[in-house]
């Protein structure tokens, strides 16, 4: 089969890249207004890379975890607090920016954590707020050989460039959303550092205070040659 992206709503993403391979990146789930019901329950989920434990990044995932004995890949402060959260040491691979992870079992995936600039908290089932390392991105290179990047919530930065050039992603998602991340101008200009095959939008339309939309990302890469697909919440991209 293709490997197939769906977009589950603000950050969130569902890959698969095979009848039993499954990842899942910043998957909210709870009160997240854009995720489509069928998809707040997802099914055979076998990993779960985060780029930060903000609750509309991170809040679902020892739950979804749990539910389906992922494995969850995280800094290692973020993976020490879904271990808290009940997620067996087992199914955590710790980890920091510029490593890279092969998943076990996995056919080969590999995920690697990049850097992001972004405050960094996690709050627990008791309400308690935690420090959770540094924000970061993420890089699945799948068995196929495709690569996905999820830049997470960050703001420009000249590296990207070299994410681009170290892992030539086949796809870029990137935040356009604004106040928090970049806006959609900072975000043409991240493309063009990156230069992946295709872009895809996220972190935008959840909340109000979420400026940036897609058709503004639109017009700031008008003359640039890079494919953007938006998905609304529910959609699929195939690579």
């Amino acid at each position: 089969m293709n490997d197939k992206l769906t977009f589950i709503g603000h950050s969130g993403i569902i890959v698969e890249a095979s009848d039993s391979l499954k990842v899942a990146i910043d998957p909210w789930l709870d009160g997240n207004p854009l995720c489509p019901e069928e998809l707040k329950q997802p099914k055979d989920i076998s990993v779960i890379a985060l780029t930060h434990g903000h609750s509309d990044h991170a809040s679902s995932a020892a739950a979804l975890a749990k539910a389906n004995n992922s494995t969850i890949c995280a800094t290692f402060e973020l993976a020490a607090l879904m271990q808290k959260e009940g997620v067996e040491g087992s199914k955590l691979q710790f980890m920091n920016k510029g490593g890279t992870v092969e998943i076990p079992d996995s056919g080969g995936l590999k995920v690697s954590l990049t850097n992001a600039f972004h405050s960094n908290s996690f709050e627990d089932s008791k309400g308690n707020s935690h420090y959770a390392g540094e924000a970061c991105g993420v890089v699945l290179e799948l068995p196929s050989g495709k690569t996905i990047y999820h830049a997470g919530d960050t703001c420009l930065f000249d590296d990207m460039a070299y994410i681009g050039k170290t892992f030539r992603p086949d796809v870029a998602l990137l935040p356009i959303g604004d106040r928090f991340t970049m806006g959609p101008r900072q975000a043409a200009e991240a493309v063009q550092l990156i230069k992946p095959g295709a872009v895809i939008p996220i972190h935008h339309s959840t909340f109000e205070l979420l400026s940036g939309t897609p058709e503004q990302f639109k017009q700031a890469l008008a003359g640039v040659d890079i494919e953007c697909i938006v998905l609304e919440p529910g959609e699929s991209f195939s690579l």
